[in-house]
């Protein structure tokens, strides 16, 4: 019982806590104030706006204050450089890895440190609503605990190198369809349960530098200008910064009362004429100004901003660790769907793997400020990494728009590379459900000459997949895997690693299953009445509430193609030994799992929490706990997971806080959220 309780301890101790965490003391807020006190008015209106290019703060010499540089994330280091692009957002999330998490964002503040950044605009961490955001690849999936967890470790690991972490876009920015102007009407549970989470616990638990504020209006106000909506940040014990997205403000005293610190890319609205004819005529006071720039400062000096060289002369800008980082993350996103048997591709020298499609022989990335240029020599595309597989592997690169019938017939396998791109997938604008023009009709030209083949897709998020899905052997999601995905991807496709991902989105098979399709923008007859009348803004009623995702199903009575959390490997998984422990803080929850199948492979164990009853609807399952365990064919481990009470909780919006109504809950652990592999009941 002792080993048990110690273990519990250092769970919760490792659940609470930070390594090297930074956070702002006494000593920063004061040195903050104190510099404060030395500036003019003008002054202040320059701290709390962009500089020069619009990527810098402004510099106050004669206080020694420097001027420090930003860049666009969240895939790597952007904005007049070229860097480390490491596997997108959704991708980490897909790996349900933490230590993955941590080691991009690790990687990531290397690659920041080194060329003088100090403050990183990621990550995004927008909840997956609707397949059709064109922002879906930064962001973390649609489940607030997998995108919570997710963040935390990737603003750690950013943090931890003394780089600023800015998480974004606060808040209900769901969409890029008329972003400025589209208002997110949302109810207030549905706010807190499902997309405030991931902001309140980077706050709370990473204390991240900086969050990003969103485009759209949230409930009829600006994002920018929402009192309500900032206070939340301060009210969770947010001390960093508050900065607008770029180009986001609309009125200078609306800024200045809605809690934004800082306004960029430069002064539209915040620039010291605006500003000092308010402080003038009596309309606010500079102390106001003040705490905007005591915010900056504070977070500047406890980032050692105000003392440290800028720029990491120890770190290279081409840096091998970094480049190791985005391998281990590429491996671990990919996510099998279908596997009948086809892979992974046996090596033979019979063998007559023929590759083929638009991304075949390309890095392919989302567009917009995710976007980043990475230095020249460091990418394998997929075709490089199968052709590098070696002499046991005889592989060759098709010209996928002069479709050789003859040469595809004979293949043994056909690696077909399809998917978006920057152009079709990307910031500022929504993409189609379907594949790009064409690229149905070449799968569906391919599967007609060759049985055996692999669609490997990259994407954002769910698309059509019904042409074909029944005509292929196999499909693997790739979304977009950075500067290491060839490699990746042909050790996964030959087997030298088995696939781990899991889906970190409902994967419906068909666009109106989605319990937020005919709310999402182009199913609401109101938004495109409300565009040819100006006068009227455009607005997205977020009426599924908190059944989004996989916590529709059972509520909707819709059955997805495949579940959240699901992916095949090479291996099987047993589960066995479930039990739980009370503790005074919370539940251990213990079980094992056991590799039943021939290959090494990895697991995530997947822990669901359901009540049943209750005064008010909840979802049939929430994810609550999850762990990724390594195994080799038979071993096994015992696993614990830990459950706090918050993990039952739901939000009450009578009492504007989290309750834990008493009754009967079950902890469900399984491969999914479709599984009910173990299920253990808790009584409160």
């Amino acid at each position: 019982m002792k080993k048990t309780l110690l273990l519990a301890v250092l769970l919760l101790c490792a659940y609470m806590s930070g390594i090297a965490q930074i956070y702002v003391t006494r000593e920063d807020r004061e040195r903050a104030e104190a510099l404060v006190e030395q500036m003019t008015l003008q002054e202040k209106c320059a701290l709390i706006t962009g500089q020069d290019d619009g990527f810098h703060t402004a510099a106050i010499e004669h206080l020694g204050i420097p001027s420090v540089r930003m860049a666009d994330g969240p895939q790597g280091v952007r904005n007049k450089t070229n860097s480390t692009y490491y596997p997108c957002g959704l991708s980490l999330a897909a790996s349900f890895n933490r230590a993955i998490a941590h080691g991009v964002g690790t990687g990531i503040g290397w690659d920041a440190s080194a060329r003088g950044v100090r403050i990183m605009l990621c990550p995004g961490v927008n909840i997956y609503r609707s397949p059709l955001c064109g922002r879906n690849f930064e962001y973390y999936g649609e489940d607030p605990y997998l995108a919570s967890e997710t963040a935390v470790q990737y603003i750690r690991g950013i943090q931890e190198q003394r780089v600023i972490a800015t998480i974004k876009h606060f808040a209900l920015n769901n969409q890029e369809y008329d972003r400025h102007g589209t208002i997110s009407l949302a109810d207030e549970r549905t706010i807190n349960e499902i997309y405030f989470p991931t902001f309140r616990k980077a706050v709370e638990q990473a204390k991240v530098g900086a969050v990003m504020t969103s485009y759209n209006p949230v409930n009829g106000i600006h994002a920018p200008e929402n009192q309500w909506l900032l206070g939340q940040l301060r009210g969770w014990g947010h001390e960093g910064i508050v900065m607008s997205d770029w180009t986001s403000t609309y009125t200078t005293l609306g800024s200045l009362t809605g809690g934004l610190d800082l306004e960029m890319p430069k002064g539209y609205v915040l620039n010291y004429e605006a500003v000092s004819e308010l402080v003038r005529n009596g309309t606010i006071e500079e102390s106001l100004v003040d705490e905007k720039c005591i915010h900056i400062l504070q977070t500047f000096a406890a980032f050692g901003l105000l003392d440290l060289p800028m720029k990491n002369e120890s770190i290279p800008e081409n840096n091998l660790p970094s480049r190791q980082k985005a391998y281990e993350a590429a491996l671990e996103g990919p996510v099998l769907l279908k596997n009948e048997g086809i892979l992974p591709l046996k090596a033979s020298k019979k063998n007559n793997i023929v590759v083929l499609g638009p991304n075949a022989d390309i890095i392919p990335y989302g567009g917009g400020s995710g976007r980043m240029d990475p230095i020249e020599g460091t990418t394998t595309t997929l075709w490089q990494g199968i052709a590098a597989l070696g002499k046991n592997y005889k592989a060759s690169l098709m010209d996928w728009q002069n479709i050789d019938e003859a040469a595809l017939a004979k293949a043994s396998a056909v690696v077909l590379s399809v998917g978006f791109n920057y152009d079709t997938e990307k910031e500022g604008s929504d993409r189609t459900y379907s594949l790009p023009a064409g690229q149905n009709e070449l799968i569906a030209r391919v599967a007609a000459l060759n049985p055996n083949v692999i669609v490997v897709a990259n994407s954002g998020g769910e698309f059509d997949v019904t042409p074909w899905i029944g005509k292929v052997k196999a499909l693997l999601m790739a979304w977009y895997a950075g500067q290491e995905s060839g490699r990746a991807l042909a050790a996964i496709i030959s087997g030298a690693v088995s696939p781990s991902g899991r889906l970190p989105f409902t994967f419906w098979g068909a666009e109106d299953k989605n319990p937020a399709a005919k709310y999402y923008h182009a199913y609401v007859p109101e938004v495109n009445k409300h565009r040819k009348n100006r006068d009227v803004q455009p607005y997205s009623v977020y009426n599924e509430g908190i059944f989004v995702g996989y916590r529709g199903v059972e509520r909707f009575g819709v059955e997805p193609m495949f579940p959240f959390g699901f992916g095949l490997s090479y291996s099987s998984f047993e589960y066995s030994d479930g039990k739980i422990e009370t503790l005074p803080y919370g539940y251990l929850v213990k079980f094992t799992v056991k590799n039943t199948g021939k290959s090494p492979a990895s697991e995530v164990a997947q822990v669901y929490v359901s009540c049943s009853g209750g005064s008010v609807e909840r979802p049939s399952r929430e994810l609550k706990g999850y762990e990724k365990v390594s195994l080799a064919p038979g071993e096994s481990r015992n696993v614990s997971i830990l459950l706090t009470r918050g993990s039952f909780a739901r939000y009450s919006t009578a009492e504007h806080d989290w309750v834990v109504d008493k009754g009967s809950y079950k902890v469900i652990v399984g491969h999914s959220s479709a599984d009910t592999g173990i299920e253990l009941p808790v009584k409160f």
